[in-house]
């Protein structure tokens, strides 16, 4: 009877994955990490810039020091329209809805709000919600990471918001501090984490 050589199988030796130190990508072939990111946004919730002008108005219309004053709060298309039959009732009935948007959340550096002007036998102010970051804005923000910000950190405009990448997630909360800490004319927001 005879007996064939056991043979060791041509695979051994090879460079093949999955073989115990052989066939592993070294660590520089690896696929490098991809690039943690956020977005910069400029954003006013629309409901509540709409409770807050319904409450000033409300607080108007029952207010002692506004009866007789022709004192009055709407929107006016895009716009907030605030009458009043005085330079001064007119700032009062504005006061009154700046403190209504605060309590609602809404930071004040999204309302512009023109001077007041007469027309007629009445003053009108004619104040905006600002959404979203303007050009200018955007630059400032970018020239402001780019001098200020970590290196390796990249900010890229996006139409009327900021997207913000870097390897490293501590680069991208020193960016927000750092934003967070800047006069900047618009409110921030820091939101779609990657």
């Amino acid at each position: 009877m005879h007996v064939a050589a056991w043979r060791q199988p041509e695979t051994v030796g090879r460079n093949l994955p999955g073989t115990p130190g052989r066939g592993i990508p070294s660590a520089t072939k690896l696929p490098r990490m991809a690039d943690s990111s956020f977005d910069i946004v400029s954003k006013v919730d629309h409901q509540e810039a709409e409770n807050a002008l319904n409450q000033a108005r409300k607080e108007i219309e029952q207010r002692y020091d506004f009866k007789g004053t022709g004192a009055s709060v709407e929107w006016s298309g895009e716009s907030v329209l605030i009458k009043a039959s005085t330079e001064e009732r007119a700032k009062a009935v504005l006061d009154v809805f700046q403190s209504k948007l605060i309590k609602r959340g809404i930071s004040l550096k999204s309302l512009e709000s023109g001077e007041p002007f007469a027309s007629g036998k009445e003053y009108r102010i004619v104040s905006t919600i600002k959404d979203g970051i303007s050009s200018e804005n955007a630059k400032k923000i970018s020239k402001i990471i780019r001098d200020e910000g970590p290196k390796g950190v990249k900010s890229q405009i996006q139409g009327d918001e900021l997207r913000v990448q870097s390897k490293s997630r501590d680069d991208l909360q020193e960016v927000q501090r750092l934003l967070k800490a800047a006069d900047l004319e618009v409110d921030l927001q820091f939101v779609n984490y990657r």
